[in-house]
C-alpha cells in the first residue's frame, strides 16, 4: 500500500490552544465606529481556517468601535458606569462574531461575565473548557465584569483560565514597534521582547497587569496584523511577520 508525502505546508501549528484578542476598533473597518460586517466576516474566515486545522480557539474582542461613538454621551460620566457601557459595547462585538463564524460553519458560543442568559451563556470555566475541547470557538465578552479592568486584562485572564499556550493579539500593525508605525517611518519593529522590557520600556501593547498576568503564566503573547490576510494562519506556523512577548531563554527553548 503506497502512502501519498506529506505537503511541505501541512506542519502542525505551533500553539495547540490559543486566545485570540481583537481590538474592537479593527472591528470599524474604515468608518469612525460601529461594526463593519465585511470586516468581521474576514476576521470570521481566518478563525474558521485554523479552527479547521484542529487549534482550540476562544476569543476577546475589545469594545472601543462601539464605545468611541458614545465617548461624547460618556464624558463626564463616572468611570465604573463608562466601564460597565464598554462592557456592554463587547457583548455586541461577540454576538456579531458569533453570528459571523456560524455562517460559515463555525460553532461557537458567547460567555459573558456579566450574566444576561437571554442573549449568552453566563462565564463558567468548566463548560468552556468542555465547549474548547469539542472544537467549539468560545467567544468571552462583558471582560472581567468588573469596572477598572482593560479587555486586555481580561483576555489575560480567560488564556491563563483555559490553559492556553500563547494568546495572539490582533491588531491593525504587524507587532511591537518602537515608535508608532503610522507617524513616524523610522520606528523598527521588534522580533521577540520579554516581558520586562515590555514594561521597563512602556511599551503600549497591553497594560501592565495583562503583561505581568501572562508572565506569571508563561504564556508568550504574539501581536500581529488581524487586517493582513492569511497572517493568523501564518503567525501559527511559525512564520509571518509578528513580535512575541516571552521570556527569552524559555521561549527560545520552545522553537
Amino acid at each position: 500500500m503506497t502512502h501519498a508525502m506529506t505537503p511541505p505546508d501541512a506542519r502542525p501549528p505551533r500553539y495547540r490552544r490559543i486566545l485570540l484578542k481583537v481590538s474592537g476598533e479593527v472591528l470599524m473597518g474604515d468608518g469612525g465606529f460601529g461594526i463593519d460586517m465585511k470586516t468581521i466576516d474576514a476576521v470570521a474566515q481566518e478563525v474558521a481556517e485554523i479552527v479547521q486545522q484542529g487549534v482550540e480557539l476562544c476569543l476577546v474582542i475589545g469594545g472601543g468601535n462601539i464605545f468611541r461613538g458614545l465617548s461624547t454621551a460618556a464624558r463626564g460620566m463616572e468611570r465604573a458606569s463608562a466601564d460597565y457601557m464598554g462592557m456592554l459595547g463587547t457583548v455586541m462585538n461577540a454576538l456579531a462574531m458569533q453570528n459571523a463564524l456560524e455562517k460559515i460553519g463555525i460553532n461557537t458560543r458567547v460567555q459573558s461575565a456579566i450574566p444576561m442568559d437571554t442573549v449568552c451563556e453566563p462565564y463558567i470555566r468548566r463548560r468552556a473548557l468542555r465547549h474548547l475541547e469539542k472544537g467549539r470557538v468560545v467567544i468571552f465578552a462583558a471582560g472581567t465584569g468588573n469596572p477598572f479592568f482593560t479587555t486586555d486584562t481580561a483576555a489575560a485572564l480567560r488564556a491563563a483560565e483555559m490553559g492556553c499556550d500563547a494568546l495572539m493579539k490582533g491588531t491593525s500593525v504587524d507587532g511591537v514597534y518602537t515608535a508608532d508605525p503610522k507617524k513616524d517611518p523610522h520606528a523598527q519593529r521588534y522580533e521577540r521582547l520579554s516581558y520586562l522590557e515590555v514594561l521597563a520600556q512602556d511599551l503600549k501593547v497591553m497594560d501592565a497587569s495583562a503583561i505581568s498576568l501572562m508572565r506569571d503564566n508563561d504564556i508568550p503573547i504574539v501581536v500581529f496584523s488581524i487586517r493582513q490576510r492569511g497572517a493568523l494562519r501564518d503567525v501559527l506556523m511559525g512564520d509571518g511577520v509578528h513580535t512575541v512577548i516571552g521570556e527569552d531563554r524559555r521561549d527560545h527553548a520552545r522553537d
